[in-house]
């Protein structure tokens, strides 16, 4: 008789946490999906999640995927585990379960008057607990399952995230090598390179130093003003205003998605460089009425500094000597059909390659991609120890050059590598350009010749400089030209034509189509090493009377 009253018991018992099973495995299993669901963030789109510190100075928000989808995942199945049990500990066996235990009622909490009532709670109060108990195991079963695959989900995301960023990356890149853009700062005390520019979002104007795909997104990062700015160059990343990272100073558009080509002019002082610059820049321009060439300025500054030089030319026909130590870029967009370059053109002042120390300082030579040498003639001792009187008078009104070209290019090309870091003087186009023509042709002896003014530059007495020009670099090319004539009031134009063909010639040696610009060349100007030969000069241009016959000047850089 005890055995079958305690098997009615344990029954009993049984089928109340059967009951109590059912009831408190939903109970927990929708609450732990409440909890996970709670646990997600960040509360509103688009803005801060309290959760996740600031990173840096970056006025951006993390990308989600990058730590938010980590720290949703972690809090979600930490709030699901403590939703359970605190649920489990607190209202089924703190309130519900001890209640029972005690004989009373277990919602309530009202004790039961009759012993029989306060019997049967205590006799069901071990199902209670028990089923309980195993509902919430059984629900936290479920809810780890849940989360695994949630964590597995997360993975693949970030996976893929990763791999994303990986791609958008590589291409844009890749794309930057097969372009060969090469960011650099055109600024004196500067002209550093860097991989990344720095990006000013267009509403706030606040920089973005990360402005590419990573941690703060792929394709584009969320600016703290909520603007959304883009992170590929291709997609236009690059039409942002952009700053050097190192000077903090404003920088051409599309510098990031353009080929930057460096020409510096040398030349010694006074030997007609910046008016040379002045009359190129102004072919160039003149160049694209008659052939699908573009040319434009890259900033306002440059538009302004070529607007005051010009002003000075066409005033006094003449400029003010380069001041400072070293030369901003002018800078100008060249487009030819399909093919695109950002011009670099330094003019430093001629004092700046006196000695080794200041022309060790000329850190825009390092990134060269070409040399346009300004030759004065007339500043040459062995060219004018035979002059006559006349001619030694007509030769100082022109204001020759100091020092003179064999001087100056002695010292460029004795540091030129040790700037560069490599020796790349024979990888190198150098541009000669005999300058002051309108005074060489009124002197019998020194009149410039139609073609091969290698030769005739070692004839006069620079066969020493052709010689080292042909041994130094394999490809160069001669130009002679009146840079007075190409400027002021009335320039000729076939003089500008010839300032512009010296940089298209560099140009065209990084790849831009504009051979078909260039005359004919009838002398290799990859000449056999030491030889002086040089490929020919565009036909002498007419002599230039009255004013025009003035002492050639150079100009300060603005």
């Amino acid at each position: 008789m005890g055995g079958l009253i305690s098997a009615a018991l344990w029954l009993t018992v049984a089928v109340w946490a059967g009951v109590w099973l059912f009831r408190a495995f939903w109970e927990f299993l929708a609450l732990a999906l409440r909890s996970s669901a709670q646990g997600l963030g960040p509360r509103t789109p688009g803005t801060p999640d309290p959760r996740i510190p600031p990173l840096g100075a970056e006025p951006a928000q993390r990308a989600y995927w990058s730590e938010l989808l980590w720290v949703d995942a972690y809090t979600s199945t930490r709030a699901a585990a403590s939703a359970v049990r605190h649920r489990l500990l607190g209202r089924w066996m703190a309130v519900t379960a001890r209640r029972m235990f005690t004989g009373r009622q277990p919602s309530t909490g009202y004790r039961f008057d009759h012993w029989i009532a306060r019997s049967v709670v205590r006799l069901l109060a071990p199902g209670t607990a028990l089923g309980a108990i195993t509902g919430a195991l059984l629900a936290s079963a479920v809810m780890v399952l849940v989360h695994l695959v949630m964590w597995l989900l997360a993975g693949l995301v970030w996976l893929a995230a990763v791999a994303g960023v990986a791609v958008l990356r590589g291409a844009d890149r890749g794309v930057a090598l097969v372009r060969g853009v090469r960011m650099k700062c055109p600024y004196p005390g500067c002209y550093r390179p860097f991989p990344l520019a720095v990006h000013r979002c267009p509403g706030c104007r606040t920089a973005h130093r990360e402005l590419r795909p990573g941690r703060f997104g792929a394709l584009w990062h969320l600016c703290s003003c909520g603007r959304r700015l883009t992170t590929v160059s291709l997609a236009g990343r690059d039409r942002l205003p952009v700053e050097c990272p190192h000077c903090d100073r404003s920088l051409p558009s599309g510098i990031g998605r353009l080929r930057t080509v460096h020409i510096p002019v040398v030349g010694g002082t006074s030997s007609g460089k910046t008016m040379l610059m002045a009359a190129a820049v102004a072919g160039l321009h003149a160049s694209t009425g008659r052939s699908a060439l573009k040319v434009e300025f890259a900033t306002a500054d440059d538009r302004r500094d070529m607007v005051d030089l010009n002003g000075q030319l066409k005033q006094s026909g003449r400029v003010r000597k380069t001041q400072g130590g070293q030369p901003r870029a002018l800078m100008l967009r060249i487009s030819h059909r399909r093919s695109h370059r950002l011009l670099y053109l330094y003019d430093p002042m001629g004092e700046s390659l006196y000695d080794v120390d200041s022309t060790r300082r000329q850190e825009y030579l390092a990134h060269a991609d070409g040399v346009i040498l300004v030759v004065d003639v007339l500043a040459d001792p062995r060219v004018r120890r035979s002059f006559s009187a006349d001619e030694e008078a007509l030769a100082r009104a022109a204001n020759p050059s100091e020092p003179g070209p064999w001087e100056t290019y002695q010292t460029f090309t004795g540091e030129l590598p040790g700037l560069t870091g490599r020796r790349r003087g024979t990888r190198l186009p150098l541009a000669v350009v005999v300058t002051k023509r309108d005074v060489l042709d009124r002197i019998e002896r020194l009149r410039v010749p139609a073609t091969g003014i290698g030769p005739w530059l070692a004839t006069i007495g620079l066969d020493r400089l052709v010689r080292d020009l042909g041994h130094r670099f394999r490809t160069r090319r001669y130009w002679a030209l009146s840079a007075y004539a190409a400027t002021g009031t009335g320039p000729l134009v076939s003089e500008q034509q010839r300032a512009a063909e010296a940089v298209l010639w560099i140009l065209s040696r990084t790849g831009l189509r504009v051979g078909k610009l260039l005359p004919e060349d009838s002398e290799s100007p990859r000449a056999p090493s030491g030889s002086a030969a040089g490929p020919p000069s565009p036909s002498p241009s007419p002599s230039v009377p009255g004013p025009r016959e003035a002492p050639v000047q150079d100009r300060s850089t603005p």
